[in-house]
């Protein structure tokens, strides 16, 4: 297999390994699989202010124009005609419910899914929350290994794009009791052209903001909150 190439964020943490994985190494894809947002965020106040700002100050300076320039453009256009424009809530009926298996929340964020039950590779088969994931095999590449695991999850992959074939990070976790710890890699994807999508092959799953996210894994949040740029 091909050398994992450290980056400095990776080396800033004892418990992860830049290793190559060997013969005998458990290791395993899982997928970052994210929806972008779908509207603008809301601008700063202090990003909103300078621009008020700026505007009043070029306001000073403005070319003035004669009275009959202004009447000339007031009347083009006009006809009988009127359109209402009536913009869609930034809020949705999923925010109000806290919704958290719809992608309809969170407009403005970018969502994580997260399944629950046995995590893949590990000896302990006692229901958790994860990342999707698939033990690698005799995959190709670590790359087609993270597909399938997300196959495995939405039936297809339509609907998902993958961003570069290396992964975004590297965890090991270390198992007392195993000789051979347990190596992830992560791969990002992200939805593409749909707002549903069926899920599967879990015992349930959520669409969780950063912050949420964060709060599903406290031991490795301080790692994941590094990795995930959002």
């Amino acid at each position: 297999m091909q050398r994992i190439h450290t980056t400095p964020l990776t080396r800033c943490f004892r418990h992860f390994s830049s290793a190559t994985p060997t013969i005998g190494d458990k290791i395993v894809a899982s997928v970052v699989f994210e929806r972008l947002p779908v509207v603008i965020p809301k601008i700063d106040p202090i990003l909103y202010a300078f621009q008020e700002f700026s505007f009043r100050w070029k306001q000073q300076f403005r070319r003035e124009y004669p009275d009959e320039f202004y009447k000339k453009y007031e009347s083009r256009g006009k006809g009988d005609y009127q359109i209402d424009y009536q913009p869609a809530p930034r809020i949705t009926e999923a925010d109000k419910s806290n919704d958290k298996r719809s992608l309809q929340r969170a407009l403005d964020r970018r969502l994580y899914l997260l399944l629950h039950g046995p995590p893949s590779g590990s000896p302990n088969e006692k229901p958790v929350w994860h990342f999707p994931e698939k033990p690698y095999e005799n995959e190709e590449t670590l790359r087609k290994c993270a597909e399938f695991a997300l196959q495995s999850v939405l039936g297809d992959l339509s609907h998902t794009y993958f961003v570069g074939n290396a992964p975004m990070g590297h965890m090991v976790a270390s198992e007392k009791t195993e000789s051979n710890p347990l190596k992830r890699f992560f791969f990002k994807s992200q939805v593409i052209g749909s707002n549903k999508l069926d899920i599967s092959g879990c015992d349930d799953f959520v669409w969780v903001t950063k912050d949420e996210l964060l709060e599903y894994f406290p031991e490795e949040a301080e790692y994941l909150n590094q990795m995930i740029i959002s």
